[in-house]
């Protein structure tokens, strides 16, 4: 390797294998302080300032595409935003620092911290705008599911396809009013719900992994950044995904238009979403059936995290404990 310079590819390898999950899980501990509180705003202000903060340690040239807000005057981590001591390759970032802030007030299950990372032009550029979604797991035909179908179909598809009873299937969706049609119609084909209050990167994720989680498809319409951050993780496990933005007002598609979007009505797939070598990781903030949340321990907090990579498939669980909590508690 001496006298070459590495692929941006390596240096996304080299980079972001332990350093995106010291990203994730400073975020986590800063939110985990704040969990069963009550007070989002802190909780996810608290998780921003440590994100952003870890990030511009990064040898990255980094821009957030997928973030918190898009106004340079806000305090989150806004789609714009450079990070990184852009030394290093060019990358695209998409983030959520809290990932189920209501979660993490209440301390339920399923918050996390989450970032994807992808060489820069590979991730989808959208506005913090609200995105119609579908999913399913791996294994399945390409296509066998669409949000132009009714739930019945997609539902009865999936069904037929996995070889089981309508009866059995689970869908995983947003306990929303807006829902309410599709968990009729869902109910009515005779599928099962779990309803869920936030969380709809992990929803999707679920779907991965039905035997563990229950969870077969997830439907509705959740942030259009949290489908990016799916999408990224579905390139590293397998499954389908699409979605489409919701741009119901011309302000939202004058927004969109701003970031290269000219098709307001487009189905967008997995692989549009999410392009390229893509890594992603996630640490728990609460505990959930995706990962342990964090734990105060006397002088040790102890964090779990899942990093994946979309090139080679490779997906990691860092189970850690850390014992120079001067580190966290004034960095």
């Amino acid at each position: 390797m001496s006298g070459k310079t590495p692929t941006v590819s390596a240096m996304l390898d080299r980079v972001l294998t332990l350093e995106m999950v010291r990203v994730t899980e400073r975020a986590a501990v800063a939110a985990a302080r704040l969990r069963g509180r009550g007070d989002e705003m802190a909780a996810d202000q608290a998780a921003v300032d440590a994100m952003r903060r870890e990030l511009n340690r990064l040898a990255i040239d980094g821009t957030v595409v997928i973030g918190e807000g898009e106004r340079d005057e806000a305090p989150m981590l806004y789609i714009g935003e450079k990070v990184g001591t852009t030394k290093g390759p060019a990358v695209d970032i998409a983030l959520d620092p809290l990932e189920g802030t209501t979660i993490c007030a209440k301390s339920l299950p399923d918050s996390l911290a989450v970032i994807a990372m992808a060489e820069a032009g590979s991730l989808l550029h959208a506005p913090d705008v609200y995105m119609d979604k579908i999913a399913i797991g791996p294994g399945y035909p390409a296509g066998l599911v669409d949000l132009d179908n009714s739930p019945a179909e997609n539902i009865e598809n999936l069904a037929k396809a996995k070889g089981v009873p309508v009866g059995e299937i689970t869908a995983c969706i947003l306990d929303r009013p807006r829902h309410a049609k599709l968990i009729a119609a869902v109910r009515e084909v005779g599928a099962a719900i779990r309803l869920i209050g936030d969380g709809d990167v992990a929803g999707v994720i679920h779907t991965t992994d039905s035997e563990h989680t229950g969870i077969d498809i997830y439907l509705g319409i959740g942030g259009a950044p949290e489908g990016v951050l799916a999408a990224a993780a579905l390139r590293c496990i397998g499954g389908q995904m699409q979605g489409r933005l919701v741009l119901d007002t011309a302000e939202k598609r004058d927004r969109a238009a701003r970031m290269g979007i000219d098709d307001p009505n487009r189905k967008y797939a997995t692989d549009e979403m999410a392009r390229g070598d893509v890594l992603f990781a996630a640490t728990g903030v609460t505990d959930g059936s995706l990962l342990d949340g964090v734990k105060f321990e006397g002088d040790i907090i102890t964090t779990e995290t899942i990093v994946m990579r979309s090139s080679t498939g490779t997906v990691r669980k860092i189970w850690a404990e850390h014992r120079q909590l001067e580190k966290f508690n004034n960095s």
